[in-house]
């Protein structure tokens, strides 16, 4: 089963480290200031854990 991707925004910095590396997954809402995970996005991609490990805030993850 595949992991659903999360970003906990109240601590995304808006940095867009994670819309860079992989933007079939990750997207970028200028009225916010913070990314948000792609609507039906799979979390099975290579990217996502490149996004996770160059994420200055730490704040995205897989879950069950």
């Amino acid at each position: 089963m595949a992991k659903k991707v999360v970003i906990h925004q109240d601590e995304c910095i808006g940095c867009e480290a994670c819309v860079e590396i992989c933007p079939s997954v990750f997207n970028f809402d200028d009225d916010e200031g913070k990314a948000y995970v792609v609507e039906g996005a799979n979390g099975d991609e290579d990217c996502v854990d490149e996004a996770i490990a160059s994420c200055p805030a730490e704040c995205i993850e897989k879950e069950e």
